[in-house]
């Protein structure tokens, strides 16, 4: 049969082991061969279940292969086999099946995207605790982690997904009757993974997963036909949010809406103005998002212009059924504007349920016509505009009439420009008195007749209407400019200030202060407010407590402020000094709202933290376990033997060999008791209990009692008696050279001795300092590894196992830390390794030249170079250990 184009998938679902996917199969492999389909068994698995094994005879099976894998052999599918036969159809049980190492692909799943791509139709099986993305989820349920898995995507091609289903009572009864395991794992299975409880969760798992795959499906027809009518095979409920008050008791009553119906969805859509004017709060959104999150749903926000299109086209194009919006805010009188959002998606909704809630706030707001507010230009300005605009006409009219008036048309320019002033200095009302006051006292002192209200030209009176529109209008244009750019400096101020906020975050705490408190500290500057806290308590009843203060005397209630913000569900941004205006309230709200995103990244950091350090805690807990079981038990094997050998009765030791045995005894107890001694050191650094006695010490008096563990001619001193003290603990820094010097040496070549060499440094700037270094000319360390050597129970390259357990490093690193120096490791010109213990000096008196270098009789000891061979020439005569 000549095959064309890809295969086509089909794929039996199973909630568990034991359903009958297999079964499943084999029938539908029957029930397609009868009717004359080419079809064979690729790879089936029936696991000795009698009814499974007789529905494989009667179909062609392709051999399987033999794989050897150390030492053993496996059979596996035979792909090559399978592709040379071409068949139409072919079966593949278990489909996340894991390959033996040397196979083409290391996955099942991948052998059948090769049958796929080669034209040939599959039928295979896999078990919903096997897709990759319930891993977790298997494991949190079962307590079993999946190491076989699937991707999901590869389940969701398939052309046909069929799940199989069968109650946990069922199923655990096919278990207790043999039908699915042997006899010897049922009462294992029946009390583990077979649970009822494990059962019930799987089974909503695999159905809930396979509904949304069947909801895909119809999403995906429905595009490709074009259907935007709505198909009520499941219900999703949309709540339409405005950022009002209103928005959590509609949440709360669609979630009670979606309860109600299995399967239920619940998802909430805001309408954000396209041109970015806002009129929700956006701490309200931020509380009803967490509101709808902790419900189960699902939150999204729109563009547009129209809010009642743009929540139906939302609701149409995630096929909801439901829709929940509140009643209107509006006053009575607005709905001369319009009918409103919710008579449009009533009037407009088609088959879409539509959910009226009333609520408390009902007709209460002032929906979306604006009130004209008073431009706030601060008190002197509006006295000052009040009096050109008043009293100014009055001043004109009497300097016009001193000096002879130039004409009506002229007279009302002037008059028309005093309005001008008006506005600009005092915004609206004064500027509509300077017209009205400019036009009557002009008709009273420049139109003819003269010094009456009455004007006795048509012209004259037009002129003057005139005059009074055109001022009121000046004025009204001015005052809009003037608010506009009073909103503008505002909404530029704001920009700034939320641009901070983000760059807060972005940016992480300032050093070596809280990122809280430094938040706080710009709500005071940039509010001007006293003094500002940020208060949690963890249930409705308990007591607060201060998470971060700024300024003095910080309130320590909601009720001793005089301004209090939620900031999430457990926090409150309290604020005291002042009363803050609503426009100042809503910058409030972004600095609550950041608040409490850097409360919850706080408590986060703290959270990973804290799993850092169990995480490093059971890596030391487990290396320690494999030390003991391996480098403790090895001396602790030696002397045993040395101590049996000695007390044996049947054999006669002369002195010689005695001697040896109690050396070994003597050696193994020494190197128990440096084993342990690193253990018990490593557990004190581990839970912070090294506390050092720091104090004036001289390095010459510690150094050779460092050494007390390795042979003298092994170790080579230029320790300058003329060095500084340094701020140390004598016995940390002892352990800690003792294991620096015993590591070197171990690593050292024979006759090779180690170098111990100490200098004094002074640089600009910076606190003197005492560097140690010790030298050896071992196989050193890549610079890669350099860091790694000083992790616990770490050892470079082939050390052998009797070398320690790879504490040594760590343990002198951690001494050196714990009294505020650094033990660094660095190349050794020539090769080897250089270790460098840097510590704080005590004083440095006149040690050095303008270049920062030792002067007079130490400069040798800081410019001696290291390739100079002489340093490690055995013939060179080494100071006394």
């Amino acid at each position: 049969m000549v095959h064309t184009g890809r295969g086509r998938l089909r794929i039996y679902l199973g909630a568990a082991p034991g359903v009958g996917k297999t079964y499943a199969m084999l029938a539908e492999a029957h029930r397609r061969l009868g009717r004359g389909a080419d079809l064979v068994v690729g790879f089936v698995e029936h696991h000795n279940r009698p009814r499974t094994a007789e529905l494989l005879e009667g179909l062609e099976t392709v051999p399987r292969r033999t794989v050897p894998h150390r030492g053993a052999e496996f059979t596996e599918m035979d792909l090559d086999a399978v592709l040379a036969r071409r068949p139409a159809i072919a079966l593949m049980d278990e489909l996340a099946h894991t390959n033996v190492p040397g196979s083409r692909n290391a996955k099942r799943w991948q052998d059948v995207e090769e049958l796929l791509a080669d034209g040939i139709d599959v039928i295979s099986t896999v078990n919903i605790q096997h897709l990759e993305s319930l891993g977790d989820v298997v494991e949190a349920i079962t307590g079993v982690r999946q190491r076989e898995t699937v991707p999901d995507e590869v389940v969701r091609r398939a052309d046909q997904i069929e799940l199989v289903d069968m109650s946990p009572q069922a199923l655990r009864r096919r278990l207790a009757h043999g039908n699915v395991y042997g006899p010897e794992k049922i009462d294992a299975a029946l009390a583990n993974y077979f649970r009822p409880g494990n059962l019930t969760a799987l089974r909503e798992l695999a159905l809930l997963w396979t509904a949304d795959r069947v909801d895909e499906y119809l999403q995906r027809y429905r595009a490709e036909q074009g259907i935007k009518g709505t198909w009520q095979a499941r219900e999703r409920i949309v709540v339409g949010l405005t950022g009002g008050p209103e928005g959590a008791t509609l949440i709360r009553r669609a979630a009670r809406i979606a309860a109600r119906t299995s399967g239920g969805e619940l998802m909430a859509v805001h309408i954000s103005r396209s041109d970015g004017l806002a009129g929700s709060s956006p701490q309200a959104l931020i509380e009803q998002r967490a509101l709808l999150e902790n419900l189960g749903g699902s939150f999204h926000t729109v563009l547009g212009d129209d809010p009642a299109a743009g929540l139906l086209d939302f609701a149409r194009g995630v096929n909801a059924t439901q829709i929940v919006i509140g009643t209107s805010r509006r006053k009575v009188w607005q709905y001369l504007y319009g009918p409103g959002v919710g008579y449009t998606v009533t009037r407009d909704s088609g088959d879409i349920d539509v959910h009226m809630v009333t609520h408390e706030h009902a007709a209460r707001g002032l929906g979306r016509v604006p009130i004209r507010r008073v431009t706030d230009l601060g008190r002197t300005r509006t006295v000052a505009g009040w009096l050109i605009g008043v009293l100014g006409p009055l001043l004109l009219a009497l300097l016009l009439t001193h000096f002879r008036s130039v004409g009506l048309p002229t007279d009302m320019l002037l008059f028309l420009s005093l309005t001008v002033c008006a506005a600009l200095v005092g915004g609206l009302f004064p500027a509509i008195a300077s017209a009205l006051v400019g036009s009557t006292v002009l008709n009273y002192y420049f139109a003819p007749p003269l010094h009456t209200f009455t004007i006795s030209e048509p012209e004259n009176i037009l002129a003057v209407g005139i005059f009074t529109a055109v001022g009121i209008a000046v004025a009204t244009v001015v005052d809009v400019a003037a608010r506009r750019s009073h909103q503008a400096a505002r909404s530029q101020a704001e920009a700034q200030t939320l641009s901070v906020l983000a760059g807060t975050v972005l940016r992480g705490a300032p050093s070596g202060d809280g990122i809280l408190a430094a938040l706080l500290d710009q709500v005071r500057e940039t509010l001007q407010v006293e003094s500002a806290a940020l208060l949690e308590r963890r249930h409705e009843f308990d007591p607060w407590h201060p998470l971060a203060v700024s300024g003095p005397h910080p309130p320590e209630h909601p009720d001793d402020g005089q301004v209090a913000v939620p900031a999430g569900t457990t926090l409150s941004l309290v604020l005291s000094g002042r009363m803050l205006p609503a426009a100042d309230r809503r910058l409030l709200g972004a600095f609550a709202a950041q608040a409490a995103v850097l409360a919850e990244r706080e408590r986060l950091a703290a959270e990973a933290a804290d799993a850092r350090r169990q995480a490093e805690g059971n890596r030391i807990r487990t290396a320690l376990l494999a030390a003991v079981s391996h480098d403790l038990r090895t001396p602790l094997a030696g002397i045993k033997a040395a101590v049996t050998s000695l007390r044996a009765v049947d054999v006669e030791w002369d002195e010689e060999d005695e001697a040896e045995l109690l050396a070994g005894i003597e050696t193994g107890a020494d190197r128990l008791d440096h084993l342990i001694n690193n253990l018990l050191d490593m557990s004190r650094l581990q839970t912070g209990t090294v506390t050092p006695l720091i104090r004036p010490t001289d390095l010459d008096e510690v150094v050779p009692y460092a050494l007390g563990g390795v042979e003298p001619s092994a170790v080579q001193l230029d320790v300058p008696e003329s060095l500084p003290m340094i701020h140390a603990d004598a016995g940390l820094l002892e352990r800690s050279l003792a294991n620096l010097v015993e590591n070197a040496v171990k690593y050292s070549p024979d006759g090779v001795p180690v170098l111990i060499k100490a200098d004094a440094l002074l640089r600009p700037g910076e606190p003197p300092r005492v560097e140690l270094r010790i030298v050896d000319r071992g196989p050193g360390v890549p610079e890669d590894a350099r860091e790694r050597i000083f992790a616990p129970f770490q050892r470079h390259g082939d050390a052998p196992r009797g070398a320690g357990v790879g504490l040594g490093l760590a343990v002198a690193r951690g001494f050196a830390e714990a009294m505020d120096g650094t033990v660094t490791a660095e190349d050794t010109p020539g090769g080897g390794l250089t270790m460098v213990v840097s510590l704080p000096a005590v004083n440095l008196p006149d040690l050095g030249d303008s270049d920062g270098q030792p002067s007079g009789p130490d400069r040798h000891h800081a410019d001696r170079n290291l390739n100079d061979p002489g340093w490690n020439d055995p013939g060179r005569k080494a100071e006394p250990v």
